[in-house]
Parts: C-alpha cells; sequence; structure tokens
C-alpha cells in the first residue's frame, strides 16, 4: 500500500447507499481478476465474459492492462516497483467500480502474489473472483500476438515476465481455467457460471 501524502482531507459519504445501487441495477459489484501471462488469453476472454454479461442485462466494464496503460498508469515502466504501483492503482479503481455496483473485469498478467492480495483485501469476502488464465509458456511464446517474447529472448526487452522477471501462479484461485485447449467463448462461460452461483447477479444488500 502506498503512503499517503495528501493532508486535511476528510471522507464524505452520499445520501445514496451499495444497496441502493443493487437494487436498481439488479445485480452486486463484484471483481473478475483474471491474471497469467502475456499471451495467455486474458484480454479476449476478458472481453468475451463482458459481451455475455451485457447480453444478460447486466452493467459490466472491463480495465484492460494495455488500455490502462494509455491513460491512467502511461507513467509507469515495468520495473518490479511500477508493476506494484500499476496494480494498486487499478485495484482502487476496480474498488470504486465495485462501489457503483458494476461487474469489474481486469485482465492483467499481475505477476507478483502479494500485489493481487493487497487488491482482494480492498473488497468485502464474495466481492473478488481471482481467475487464473493458466496457458503454459510455451503456448504463449506460440501465439506472441504482439511480438513481445521474440523481442525478450532477443534481449530488446527486459523485465519480461515468464522470461527475465518471474509470474507468481495464484494459489488458491476461485477459478483456474487452462487456456491452451478451447476458445474464449468457452473460458468465459466457465467465469459466468461460477458468477451466477455468486450473489454478484443478484441485487441484494452490500
Amino acid at each position: 500500500m502506498s503512503k499517503q501524502k495528501a493532508t486535511n482531507i476528510t471522507r464524505h459519504a452520499g445520501a445514496t447507499t451499495r444497496s441502493d445501487r443493487s437494487q436498481l441495477l439488479g445485480q452486486r459489484g463484484c471483481l473478475v481478476w483474471l491474471t497469467g501471462l502475456s499471451g495467455s488469453g486474458k484480454s479476449t476472454i476478458a472481453f468475451e465474459l463482458e459481451r455475455l454479461l451485457i447480453e444478460r442485462g447486466r452493467a459490466a466494464y472491463v480495465l484492460d492492462g494495455d488500455n490502462v496503460r494509455h491513460g491512467l498508469n502511461s507513467n509507469l515502466g515495468f520495473s518490479d516497483e511500477d508493476r506494484a504501483e500499476n496494480i494498486r492503482r487499478i485495484a482502487e479503481v476496480g474498488a470504486l467500480f465495485v462501489d457503483a455496483g458494476i461487474i469489474t473485469i481486469t485482465a492483467f498478467i499481475s505477476p507478483f502474489q502479494k500485489d493481487r492480495a493487497q487488491a482482494r483485501d480492498r473488497l468485502a469476502d464474495g466481492e473478488f473472483f481471482e481467475v487464473w488464465i493458466n496457458t503454459p509458456l510455451e503456448i504463449c511464446e506460440q501465439r506472441d500476438p504482439k511480438g513481445l517474447y521474440k523481442k525478450a529472448r532477443a534481449g530488446e526487452i527486459t523485465d519480461f515476465t515468464g522470461i527475465d522477471s518471474p509470474y507468481e501462479a495464484p494459489a488458491d484461485p476461485e477459478l483456474t481455467i487452462a487456456n491452451d485447449q478451447g476458445s474464449a467463448k468457452d473460458a468465459a462461460e466457465q467465469i459466468l457460471k461460477r458468477l451466477e452461483a455468486s450473489d454478484c447477479l443478484r441485487a441484494g444488500s452490500a
């Protein structure tokens, strides 16, 4: 957690509660945290899950790693410290989205267990769903949709997860998806079933 620098600040509570927003939307906000190597299929699955939820009349939104680095996190690189700050900011934004009642889906490598644990700690029990997109490194390298593995192997990119920077696999995720077989839709439907078994798709006290 970053050190608080701002002073003379006060939290303000609004007249509208989370329960009010939940009743309006007919759902509870939650954070579906997709983690895995570059090329594992996180973004494709995240956007497919968003589509499935929207088709079912659910308010959903994807926070994608590359997209966020074009704006909110454009000042961050890929050092361990910057990766941690990248995830900290996304956890905070995700918590705000959840408070608004949105089913929020993130697609970030998020390689370090500590950072993912801190993201989980921002939310109440039952609001955080860690989904490990478990695609073997060799498959990710074969796909290499952005040509990043090739550059990393050639030394043109440093601090690349899976090559010269570690990936700490989740110890106890809510769901593990082996994404070396099957389609993005199959994977998204697995996650949707997990959400259907939770309270997220039902309105209630929040």
